[in-house]
């Protein structure tokens, strides 16, 4: 990785994050928080950055608005949107939220919002490799975009994921993705957007 690519990353996502305007207050708060940490650290956006660096993730849903794509994560054992870490290939904030959706998933062709529509800090142990530390707190800066899959499209599931389903926006398996999945769905149906 050159030292402009890794630049050009970093510039995208705080020209992203400086340019967007969280729905709420607590978002509004998360974004100021997100905006400081990349201002204090040029590695800010991989996970050699501890104990915060970025993450991108992406809410899949159906053409029509009225799923979304969620999976079966392999060490929480619970129901997530797909997403991960940042990698040096990435161009893009948005880019690295596309490529994990689409690597976790097997869509191809989704169709993103190059713009976020949720902001989520969550915390994750960690432990160095190779070292022996025992796992110590690492916070995970997540962005999340929001896509939309084709009305054919038939998901395949990853090493990455235990299982891979499509829920019903009103009946999620996890509570705490109520706002994230109720925002995108309310982006796409406001601006009219389909992959068909």
């Amino acid at each position: 990785m050159t030292e402009d690519h890794h630049a050009s990353l970093h510039d995208d996502a705080s020209r992203v994050l400086r340019s967007w305007t969280g729905p709420t207050p607590e978002q509004e708060r998360l974004r100021a928080r997100y905006v400081r940490h990349l201002e204090a650290h040029d590695d800010g956006v991989f996970r050699a950055c501890v104990p915060d660096h970025l993450t991108a993730s992406t809410v899949v849903l159906s053409h029509d608005g009225a799923r979304v794509l969620l999976t079966l994560h392999h060490k929480a054992k619970r129901w997530f949107q797909l997403g991960g870490h940042l990698e040096t290939g990435d161009a893009t904030l948005a880019g690295a939220a596309e490529r994990e959706a689409r690597e976790e998933s097997g869509i191809p062709g989704l169709v993103l919002d190059p713009v976020p529509v949720h902001l989520d800090e969550h915390v994750v142990p960690f432990c160095r490799p190779g070292t022996g530390d025992a796992a110590r707190p690492v916070h995970h800066l997540d962005v999340r975009f929001v896509a939309v899959a084709a009305p054919d499209a038939e998901a395949v599931i990853s090493a990455e994921s235990l299982d891979l389903r499509w829920w019903d926006v009103g009946a999620l398996p996890n509570p705490e993705l109520a706002e994230p999945v109720g925002l995108a769905a309310r982006s796409v149906r406001r601006a009219g957007r389909s992959a068909t």
